[in-house]
Formats: structure tokens, C-alpha cells, sequence
């Protein structure tokens, strides 16, 4: 898959991720995480079913960050966080995706470009070894590294039961903004 495993004591392992509780082991990367400097990172989560409006401001947020030199770091899902990294890549920014799959499975499949394009200006990583299988509950689980990842978690918009709050309740718990 084109995958290299960094574990946790691994120099290029995320510093800011050592700091959380339960960080992830190991990590499986395509791409690079030279993007995840702690102090140039903000994650921007959102609903899946994303309004017009959310797209709009998702689009302005993702842009100017990526713009001032900022990485956006996001889960890949459909809606707001695949607006997020689209968005970042559309001003040639940075971008680092966190999948709550293993980097084998590209989810959703309708994102096999976009993951392409990640790559290429950031990187893909996850928790999950090759060949695991996919459970629901993975999705929130990633979130921790998602908001791990970054100095602040922007939520632009999100249902009360979903994973963005999941997200922004880690990213407190983290003592991030």
C-alpha cells in the first residue's frame, strides 16, 4: 500500500502526539509528516451532510489557513472534512488525513483522488495495520489523533451526536484550543 509504519519512539512520530493520553503506538504513513509541526497545525471537522453555507465557510477557513501556512488536518470523511482537505490542496497547502480504516481501504471510495492528491502535499495516516477490518467505532476512535494532531480543532458545523464534538471533546480533554 505504500504504507511505512512509525512507531512511537520513531523521530519522525508526531511529537504533540506523545502528549496525549493513549496515543497510538504505531503509526502506518503514506506520505509525509514533515506537515504535522505541531504550532502550524488546525483541525477542521464537520457534519457529513454538510448545508451550502457550511461548504462556503469550510472553503474560506480551509484556504486562508492553508494559505498563512497552516496544515489542515481532517478525517477524510464525506462533507465537511473532505471540503477541508480539498480546500487546502486548491491553494497548494498542506493537508494530513487521519482514516479510522486501514490505509488499504480508501473510505469512502468516492475520495480515491483526493487521497492521491493528500499524498502529494501531506500525508495519510492511520492506526489500523493493513487488512483490519473496518468497525464503526474506529471512526471515533481516530478523532483523539485527529485533534492530537493539532494546536485547535475548528468545528464548522455538527449535529449534537456527532463525531466533530467527539473530536473538539478530545481536543479539550488534550488541552488544545
Amino acid at each position: 500500500a505504500g504504507a511505512q509504519a512509525v512507531a512511537w519512539h520513531d523521530p519522525t512520530y508526531p511529537a504533540q502526539l506523545r502528549e496525549i493520553p493513549d496515543p497510538p503506538p504505531l503509526l502506518y504513513v503514506r506520505g509525509n509528516l514533515a506537515a504535522a509541526e505541531f504550532e502550524r497545525t488546525i483541525a477542521i471537522v464537520g457534519t457529513r451532510r454538510m448545508s451550502d453555507y457550511g461548504r462556503q465557510v469550510t472553503r474560506q477557513l480551509g484556504q486562508a489557513l492553508a494559505q498563512a501556512g497552516i496544515c489542515v488536518v481532517s478525517g477524510m470523511a464525506a462533507g465537511i472534512d473532505t471540503a477541508a482537505h480539498r480546500a487546502a490542496l486548491d491553494v497548494g497547502g498542506a493537508t494530513l488525513a487521519v482514516w479510522g480504516t486501514p490505509l488499504d481501504l480508501v473510505y469512502p471510495a468516492s475520495n480515491r483522488s483526493l487521497a492521491r492528491q493528500i499524498v502529494e502535499r501531506g500525508a495519510i495516516l492511520t492506526e489500523y495495520p493493513l487488512g483490519t477490518s473496518t468497525m464503526t467505532e474506529n471512526f471515533a476512535t481516530r478523532n483523539r489523533i485527529i485533534s492530537g494532531l493539532a494546536r485547535g480543532t475548528l468545528v464548522v458545523e455538527a449535529p449534537l451526536d456527532s463525531g466533530a464534538l467527539i473530536t473538539a471533546r478530545y481536543a479539550l480533554e488534550q488541552n488544545r484550543e
